[in-house]
């Protein structure tokens, strides 16, 4: 009889430890691997790994699933770069606790601060819940191709507890503090693993409110910790401006100090304050230092927007001459741009947009790039739109104009407008580096619009270890980690993440020489029709959740493996024998 249900033979392991890569078979017994070793026994299945490397499944702690695992059992795009555990809730939004009166503001608050339309989210969402435990029963009802955890997220929970004057952000009474932090510890117990808040003006609903979170105050932020201790579990999620820094970092420490919960917080580089991040990493080392459990959210490539004609925003979005021609069908306003009239029309207006904010992020030149094939993240000043058309005698918006009519119409361009302060990601490799920091901000299942950064593990393991030069790269090794037992590690997913004996057999065999990531492009599959953007790779010869394949050769294998985690998985082995 065989000794495996599956063997995995002469592979490069990489083994999610940071320690250096070694040639190993992998024997996996009843969705869990039962032996690393040379030579192993017969499986039922093998698969030739040589010349391969293979790695744990990827952890991605920072996606916006909520809706979509209600309605797709394909989680993608995470799951087709290699990523086998998503972590979802996170910045606050989501659609549970609900009330049925409630629900039209909840799609407002995702559509506006996540860039999910309307119509596809009325159209996918079933509502077959009230209660936070009855949404991960709906979740849990439907397999999925790969495992997937919640957060309870601080607008609903708001919400549902305080109605109207909860949307509109009115301060909350101690009843109000006791019903969140009963809630919030429910959800724990039922399975979340952890609570996220939003406390940035960047989020506002589809009306342009703030989100119902915003700036709420220590006493309600620290007695929903509180909610959490009580329960016994959970970590805190954090995306703040930090307007006011002192305060807002004092506040949040009492968040951490007076419940004892662990903390995540975003950080990233500003344009408008490039030197921030080290403030605030120097302030979380101290912390840590001082006994706190407090992190900070990286990332290893900017964020960024697509523009185009099929995306949310183009650089003419606000132009008079061109909203004329805004909501015609993109073949016929293709058409209409490519008349010689229409393209004098548009430029001779390109001056007249607003000064705002929106139109700054949209019609920023010296910051706009052609992405290219394959896609460039970490472009020179020099190849701007605004310094090539310096160069050629033009101007930026002629050279905009004519790269979105590319493709008929469905060409991209790219707008970093964080982490790329200086034209370079080496702020982003000493975020990497910070031993207090851990990777996310992929937003996989969000931004369908105007942002594709779910592809963020593919680009660490293609600029950073293999590709990159302007700059020193990651080890292989260090790449792996950063990206599965630290992650895993951060939410108390400590069963996953490694490739151990034990350890669940999530895994991924990637032929590391020819990964390579393809441009974004946008798709139709979403309820009602709905377009999202989505950034295919490929050298993933096959990622495995729960020792079954799930993709291979970049094409779903059809498995649905995938399950709800609820809550921290301890470590099916004892890591501190070894």
């Amino acid at each position: 009889m065989s000794e495996f249900d599956l063997v995995i033979r002469g592979g490069l392991i990489v083994d999610g430890s940071g320690e250096a890569p070694f040639h190993a078979d992998i024997g996996l017994r009843d969705g869990v691997i039962a032996q690393i070793g040379m030579d192993l026994g017969a499986g039922q299945e093998e698969m030739a790994a040589h010349g391969l490397i293979v790695t744990p499944g990827f952890v991605d702690i920072h996606t916006h699933y909520d809706g979509q695992a209600t309605w797709d059992s394909r989680l993608t795009p995470s799951s087709e770069h290699g990523v086998t555990t998503v972590v979802m809730g996170n910045c606050g939004v989501g659609f549970a606790p609900c009330r049925p009166q409630d629900r039209g503001r909840l799609i407002s608050l995702m559509e506006g601060v996540e860039d999910i339309p309307n119509p596809v989210l009325s159209a996918g969402l079933s509502w077959s819940w009230e209660s936070f435990e009855d949404y991960l029963e709906a979740l849990d009802s439907r397999a999925h191709d790969i495992d997937f955890a919640c957060q309870i997220p601080h607008g609903p929970l708001r919400v549902h507890v305080m109605g109207e004057r909860g949307a509109a952000r009115e301060p909350a009474s101690e009843a109000d503090i006791a019903a969140m932090a009963a809630l919030a510890g429910e959800a724990i117990r039922a399975g979340a693993l952890g609570f996220s808040t939003s406390r940035t003006l960047n989020h506002r609903t589809s009306d342009g409110d703030p989100t119902p979170s915003y700036m709420a105050a220590e006493r309600e932020l620290v007695g929903i910790a509180k909610g959490l201790q009580a329960a016994g579990g959970g970590l805190l999620q954090v995306v703040s401006d930090f307007t006011d820094g002192p305060l807002e970092r004092q506040l949040l420490r009492t968040m951490v100090a007076e419940s004892g919960r662990p903390m995540i917080v975003t950080v990233a580089q500003s344009h408008r304050a490039p030197d921030g991040w080290r403030e605030l990493l120097d302030w979380i080392e101290a912390e840590n230092k001082n006994g706190l459990d407090i992190k900070g959210l990286v990332c290893g490539r900017p964020v960024g927007v697509l523009l185009g004609l099929d995306a949310t925003m183009n650089p003419f979005s606000l132009n008079s001459a061109y909203q004329a021609l805004a909501d015609l069908p993109l073949a016929e306003r293709v058409a209409a741009m490519r008349r010689t009239d229409v393209r004098a029309r548009i430029l001779a207006a390109a001056d007249d947009a607003p000064d705002n904010a929106f139109n700054a992020l949209i019609a920023n030149y010296d910051y706009m790039f052609i992405l290219g094939d394959p896609p460039d993240y970490e472009q020179r000043p020099d190849q701007s739109l605004a310094a090539r058309a310096r160069r050629e005698g033009t101007t930026p918006q002629a050279l905009a104009y004519d790269a979105l009519l590319e493709q008929d119409g469905a060409a991209l361009l790219y707008t970093p407008f964080l982490n790329y302060a200086g034209f370079s990601l080496d702020p982003s490799l000493d975020m990497m580096r910070h031993p207090h920091t851990v990777l996310g901000l992929g937003d996989g299942g969000a931004h369908v619009g105007m942002i594709c950064d779910g592809s963020f593990p593919t680009s660490m393991l293609t600029h950073w270890t293999r590709d990159r030069t302007r700059g020193p790269q990651l080890g292989l090794a260090e790449a792996v980690r950063a990206q599965t037992w630290d992650t895993a590690r951060a939410y108390g997913l400590q069963d996953r993440g490694l490739l151990r004996p034990g350890f669940k057999a999530d895994l991924n065999l990637i032929d590391h020489a020819r990964l390579r990531l393809h441009p974004p492009k946008m798709v139709h599959d979403l309820p009602a029709g709905g377009k999202r953007l989505m950034q295919e790779a490929e050298g993933y010869v096959a990622t495995l959740v729960s020792g079954i394949v799930i993709q291979r050769d970049g094409q779903p294998t059809g498995a649905l493996p995938g399950r709800l985690v609820r809550g921290r998985q301890a470590a099916r082995v004892d890591l501190a024998a070894e």
